[in-house]
């Protein structure tokens, strides 16, 4: 991690999970980072915390992440391209 403060905005078991969420910040303009234990990855084991991973966010980006996380969405609320 550089000088800037990072803080953790949300836990999740899996990587495939984490991918998910910081895709969600990422796509709104915040930068994530993941830190994990990598045997949780390896083993793919989600027990006693091992497969834990936490995402997260510059102390700046803080409020903003979480407002995005807390919105929900219904397919039908999505923009899809439509092909015609």
């Amino acid at each position: 991690m550089n000088d800037e403060q990072w803080e953790c905005i949300f836990k999740t078991n899996g990587i495939t999970n984490a991918h998910i969420v910081a895709g969600r910040l990422e796509a709104e303009g915040i930068p994530t980072q993941l830190k994990y234990d990598v045997a949780g990855t390896i083993y793919a084991v989600t027990i006693d915390g091992l497969g834990e991973v936490k995402i997260l966010v510059p102390a700046v980006y803080r409020k903003s992440a979480e407002a995005v996380l807390s919105r929900s969405y219904e397919e039908k609320d999505l923009e899809w391209e439509k092909n015609d």
